[in-house]
Protein backbone atom coordinates (compact mmCIF):
# COMPACT_ATOMS: atom_id res chain seq x y z
CA UNK A 1 0.00 0.00 0.00
CA UNK A 2 2.88 2.34 0.77
CA UNK A 3 4.24 1.86 -2.82
CA UNK A 4 0.86 2.83 -4.26
CA UNK A 5 0.96 6.03 -2.22
CA UNK A 6 4.43 6.82 -3.58
CA UNK A 7 3.28 6.41 -7.19
CA UNK A 8 0.13 8.42 -6.53
CA UNK A 9 2.23 11.31 -5.19
CA UNK A 10 4.55 11.11 -8.22
CA UNK A 11 1.57 11.15 -10.63
CA UNK A 12 0.06 14.13 -8.82
CA UNK A 13 3.39 15.98 -8.91
CA UNK A 14 3.71 15.29 -12.66
CA UNK A 15 0.24 16.72 -13.27
CA UNK A 16 1.05 19.83 -11.26
CA UNK A 17 4.40 20.43 -12.98
CA UNK A 18 3.33 19.52 -16.54
CA UNK A 19 2.10 23.02 -17.50
CA UNK A 20 5.46 24.55 -16.46
CA UNK A 21 7.61 22.08 -18.39
CA UNK A 22 8.84 22.78 -21.95
CA UNK A 23 6.49 21.54 -24.68
CA UNK A 24 6.85 17.89 -25.49
CA UNK A 25 8.06 17.13 -28.99
CA UNK A 26 5.47 14.40 -29.35
CA UNK A 27 2.12 14.59 -31.10
CA UNK A 28 1.61 18.15 -32.25
CA UNK A 29 -1.20 18.56 -34.73
CA UNK A 30 -4.44 20.42 -35.32
CA UNK A 31 -7.42 19.02 -37.21
CA UNK A 32 -10.04 21.32 -38.68
CA UNK A 33 -12.62 19.99 -41.09
CA UNK A 34 -10.82 17.66 -43.49
CA UNK A 35 -7.40 19.25 -42.95
CA UNK A 36 -4.71 18.04 -40.56
CA UNK A 37 -1.94 20.54 -39.80
CA UNK A 38 0.95 18.49 -38.49
CA UNK A 39 3.99 19.59 -36.48
CA UNK A 40 4.28 23.34 -37.11
CA UNK A 41 7.88 24.26 -36.31
CA UNK A 42 10.48 26.98 -36.76
CA UNK A 43 14.19 27.29 -36.31
CA UNK A 44 15.53 29.36 -33.44
CA UNK A 45 16.93 32.73 -34.47
CA UNK A 46 20.63 32.97 -35.15
CA UNK A 47 21.80 35.89 -33.02
CA UNK A 48 19.67 38.97 -33.58
CA UNK A 49 18.31 37.90 -36.99
CA UNK A 50 15.21 39.86 -37.93
CA UNK A 51 13.77 37.16 -40.21
CA UNK A 52 12.78 33.55 -39.66
CA UNK A 53 10.78 30.73 -41.24
CA UNK A 54 7.95 28.39 -40.28
CA UNK A 55 7.40 24.87 -41.56
CA UNK A 56 4.56 22.35 -41.28
CA UNK A 57 2.73 19.55 -43.05
CA UNK A 58 -0.88 19.83 -44.25
CA UNK A 59 -2.93 16.77 -45.20
CA UNK A 60 -6.33 17.03 -46.88
CA UNK A 61 -8.49 13.99 -46.03
CA UNK A 62 -11.53 15.46 -47.79
CA UNK A 63 -13.04 15.32 -51.25
CA UNK A 64 -12.59 19.06 -51.89
CA UNK A 65 -9.39 21.03 -52.46
CA UNK A 66 -8.41 23.87 -50.15
CA UNK A 67 -5.75 26.58 -50.33
CA UNK A 68 -3.49 28.11 -47.70
CA UNK A 69 -3.78 31.82 -48.55
CA UNK A 70 -2.17 33.63 -45.60
CA UNK A 71 -0.35 33.28 -42.31
CA UNK A 72 -0.56 35.69 -39.40
CA UNK A 73 1.59 35.75 -36.29
CA UNK A 74 2.22 38.26 -33.53
CA UNK A 75 5.94 37.40 -33.53
CA UNK A 76 6.64 39.12 -36.88
CA UNK A 77 5.62 42.25 -38.77
CA UNK A 78 4.54 40.07 -41.70
CA UNK A 79 4.50 36.47 -42.87
CA UNK A 80 4.60 35.36 -46.50
CA UNK A 81 4.35 32.06 -48.33
CA UNK A 82 7.62 31.43 -50.20
CA UNK A 83 9.06 28.83 -52.52
CA UNK A 84 12.78 28.09 -52.85
CA UNK A 85 14.21 26.87 -56.15
CA UNK A 86 17.58 26.41 -57.80
CA UNK A 87 18.06 28.73 -60.79
CA UNK A 88 19.91 27.87 -64.02
CA UNK A 89 23.20 29.14 -62.54
CA UNK A 90 22.95 26.87 -59.50
CA UNK A 91 21.93 29.69 -57.16
CA UNK A 92 19.13 29.12 -54.64
CA UNK A 93 16.38 31.69 -55.04
CA UNK A 94 13.17 32.43 -53.16
CA UNK A 95 9.97 33.88 -54.46
CA UNK A 96 6.68 34.72 -52.83
CA UNK A 97 3.69 32.57 -53.80
CA UNK A 98 0.09 33.72 -53.47
CA UNK A 99 -1.26 30.45 -52.09
CA UNK A 100 -0.50 26.79 -51.51
CA UNK A 101 -2.99 24.34 -53.02
CA UNK A 102 -3.92 21.24 -51.01
CA UNK A 103 -5.66 18.78 -53.32
CA UNK A 104 -8.09 16.16 -52.00
CA UNK A 105 -6.14 13.25 -50.51
CA UNK A 106 -2.84 15.15 -50.80
CA UNK A 107 -0.16 15.99 -48.26
CA UNK A 108 1.82 19.21 -48.72
CA UNK A 109 5.03 19.79 -46.79
CA UNK A 110 6.36 23.23 -46.06
CA UNK A 111 10.02 22.52 -45.30
CA UNK A 112 13.50 24.04 -45.50
CA UNK A 113 14.66 24.61 -49.08
CA UNK A 114 11.12 24.16 -50.47
CA UNK A 115 7.77 25.77 -49.75
CA UNK A 116 7.87 27.60 -46.40
CA UNK A 117 6.55 30.60 -44.49
CA UNK A 118 8.96 33.54 -44.24
CA UNK A 119 8.71 35.74 -41.16
CA UNK A 120 9.87 39.32 -41.66
CA UNK A 121 10.58 41.79 -38.87
CA UNK A 122 10.66 39.45 -35.87
CA UNK A 123 9.55 41.24 -32.72
CA UNK A 124 12.13 39.22 -30.75
CA UNK A 125 14.44 36.32 -31.53
CA UNK A 126 12.80 32.89 -31.74
CA UNK A 127 14.07 30.90 -28.76
CA UNK A 128 14.67 27.15 -28.79
CA UNK A 129 12.07 24.93 -27.07
CA UNK A 130 9.43 27.64 -26.94
CA UNK A 131 6.09 27.84 -28.70
CA UNK A 132 4.91 30.77 -30.80
CA UNK A 133 1.39 31.42 -32.01
CA UNK A 134 0.37 31.58 -35.65
CA UNK A 135 -2.89 31.59 -37.56
CA UNK A 136 -3.15 29.82 -40.90
CA UNK A 137 -5.82 31.19 -43.22
CA UNK A 138 -7.41 28.74 -45.65
CA UNK A 139 -9.77 29.56 -48.48
CA UNK A 140 -12.32 26.89 -47.49
CA UNK A 141 -11.92 26.07 -43.77
CA UNK A 142 -10.99 29.58 -42.70
CA UNK A 143 -8.68 30.59 -39.86
CA UNK A 144 -6.79 27.91 -37.92
CA UNK A 145 -4.76 28.76 -34.81
CA UNK A 146 -1.59 26.70 -34.33
CA UNK A 147 1.30 26.65 -31.88
CA UNK A 148 4.71 26.52 -33.55
CA UNK A 149 7.49 24.65 -31.73
CA UNK A 150 10.91 26.31 -32.03
CA UNK A 151 13.73 23.88 -32.86
CA UNK A 152 17.50 24.55 -32.61
CA UNK A 153 19.27 26.80 -35.12
CA UNK A 154 20.07 24.80 -38.25
CA UNK A 155 17.48 22.06 -37.66
CA UNK A 156 16.60 20.35 -40.96
CA UNK A 157 13.36 18.87 -39.69
CA UNK A 158 11.30 18.77 -36.53
CA UNK A 159 12.80 16.73 -33.71
CA UNK A 160 9.65 14.64 -33.71
CA UNK A 161 8.18 12.52 -36.47
CA UNK A 162 4.87 13.55 -38.03
CA UNK A 163 1.83 11.63 -36.86
CA UNK A 164 1.07 8.49 -38.85
CA UNK A 165 -1.65 8.86 -41.48
CA UNK A 166 -4.95 7.18 -40.50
Amino acid sequence: MRLLGHWTRRALLALILAPTMPPEAGAHEVTVGDLVIDHPWARASAGQASNGALYLTITNHGAEADRLIAIETPVAERAELHESAMDANGVMTMRMVEAVDIAPGATVKLEPGELHVMLFGLAAPLRVETMVAATLVFERVGRVAVEVYVEPVGAAEPSHAPAAAP
